[in-house]
């Protein structure tokens, strides 16, 4: 199904899993880049469609540069939408793609219930959240990568990260201790473009749906 745009449309997407993932369904829907992202240094693509261009940015910009405005619609990881929070998007769609686990993971012997318990993440306000529903007061310290050293050299007790196969946690001695949330690749829109654009992102989102395969 080729989705009938008349409106001028921005798509928000990041290099990677996300954005290979999300090709395919895109071009079910008539929408395909002109240059190979992957050699092409341009941050703003031409399209397959005359209306419609894509912003490369990074994963966890892409909330925000939807919720401004500066793109009508973007794709991202369930984990960056509840990082960001979801303030000035829909989520209409989860596309089904970049499926993994946000899990707290740990040496065997650790214990989550503990009274008082350090969490390194980079999913601060996830971390944080999941925790205070359990009752429980944590004290969460933001990393940016190499999250399976943080227990290893005494900087925290356990981790929050995603978890695909689980084979860098085993690698490093640790393991899996609680599943929080599962992540998949969710379609958001900007509200105001929803109104103003409604006809031509309603389109392209049916077409999306029917590339998804969901009913």
């Amino acid at each position: 199904m080729t989705a009938e745009i008349a409106a001028p449309l921005k798509i928000a997407l990041s290099k990677g899993r996300i954005f290979r993932d999300t090709l395919p369904l895109l071009r079910q829907a008539g929408v395909e880049p002109l240059d190979d992202p992957d050699t092409s240094r341009k941050l703003i693509l031409a399209t397959s469609h005359p209306l419609v261009k894509f912003v490369l940015i990074r994963a966890t910009d892409v909330p925000t540069y939807v919720q401004w405005g500066a793109a009508d619609l973007g794709v991202a990881g369930k984990d960056v939408l509840m990082e960001h929070g979801g303030e000035g998007l829909y989520e209409p769609l989860d596309l089904k793609i970049a499926r993994c686990r946000m899990m707290v993971a740990g040496r065997p012997e650790a214990d989550i219930s503990a009274r008082r318990l350090r969490i390194a993440t980079k999913y601060v306000n996830s971390a944080r959240a999941f925790f205070a529903n359990r009752g429980q007061q944590v004290e969460v310290i933001k990393l940016y990568g190499s999250m399976e050293l943080a227990p290893l050299v005494g900087l925290s007790e356990v981790i929050v990260d995603l978890v695909e196969s689980g084979n860098t946690l085993r690698a490093n001695g640790l393991v899996p201790l609680e599943h929080m949330h599962d992540i998949s690749a969710r379609l958001v829109i900007n509200k105001a473009s929803w109104k103003m654009k409604h006809a031509s992102i309603l389109a392209l989102v049916g077409a999306l749906r029917e590339a998804v395969g969901d009913d």
